[in-house]
């Protein structure tokens, strides 16, 4: 049977790669001391496949084909398409196709119907983290592209049940497999909106003291009253409920908050320890 190893969750805000002079440099290294602090969470988890739960930002799907989930099953997926990324190492990033397959059968047994994409783009919405916190080598990535780039969206309930089914397809694996969860996006942030770069740090906050709490009513009753106030941006904490699904809701750790408004986004950082 396969393991679950842990699940972490990073921001992924464009202007780390594109500004990162933008913010002094007492601020960068603290953003830099928790992506190194989470490099050595998922380094310690030692995953043989790593889930990462990101949006799609309009590279693979647009608004004529535009699925809730999409799940990448792989042998390869392609790095990040946008220039200014070229620099990244990430040309070519490998998949596991045996785990997202078995996710995807698992998926359609419980009644979920997720999209499939054997030739996904991986944008900066997957790498930034993964560059960030600088891992050496990178285990086979298994992509879900979760939407919160344009309503409807798939509901906080259904998102918080996605990780329950990752959970799941794990421990129904029938081969010897470490799985961990890594979500990107987040915290609030307002992108192409008449108050682009404002940050709710409130919002951001109570969000994190609610997934700490491992009250998966009261998390889910508070995003339904504050998510959609904090930001268009903020519409990625789904990715978050996905990871705290699969730590079913337990052992949320916050390893940083950094909310600065030269890159738009309140940026945090997560670990769930999986007991």
């Amino acid at each position: 049977m396969a393991e679950f190893v842990g699940a972490f969750a990073s921001s992924h805000a464009p202007l780390i790669a594109r500004a990162w002079e933008a913010v002094d440099a007492a601020r960068r290294d603290a953003i830099s001391r928790t992506f190194s602090e989470l490099a050595r969470r998922v380094a310690a988890a030692k995953p043989d496949v790593l889930v990462v739960v990101s949006p799609d930002h309009w590279v693979n799907f647009f608004l004529d084909n535009l699925p809730s989930v999409c799940i990448g099953v792989g042998q390869t997926h392609k790095g990040p398409p946008e220039p200014w990324l070229a620099h990244l190492p990430y040309a070519s990033v490998a998949g596991h196709p045996a785990f997202a397959g078995h996710l995807a059968r698992t998926a359609l047994d419980e009644g979920f119907e997720p999209s499939l994409s054997h030739h996904l783009e991986l944008d900066h919405g997957f790498v930034i983290p993964l560059w960030k916190m600088g891992i050496d080598r990178l285990p086979p990535l298994v992509p879900i592209i979760v939407n919160t780039i344009e309503p409807p969206m798939p509901s906080l309930r259904r998102c918080l049940a996605w990780g329950d089914l990752i959970r799941t397809a794990v421990e129904r694996y029938p081969g010897n497999l470490r799985v961990a969860v890594l979500a990107t996006g987040g915290a609030s942030h307002s992108i192409g909106e008449h108050d682009m770069g404002r940050i709710d740090e409130a919002f951001d906050r109570d969000c994190f003291e609610h997934l700490r709490s491992g009250d998966r009513e009261g998390l889910l009753a508070f995003l339904e009253q504050r998510l959609e106030a904090a930001g268009n941006g903020a519409a990625e904490m789904r990715n978050w409920l996905v990871a705290h699904g699969a730590a079913q809701g337990k052992g949320f750790e916050l390893l940083g908050y950094h909310p600065y408004p030269e890159w738009y986004v309140g940026c945090g950082f997560a670990a769930w320890n999986p007991g």
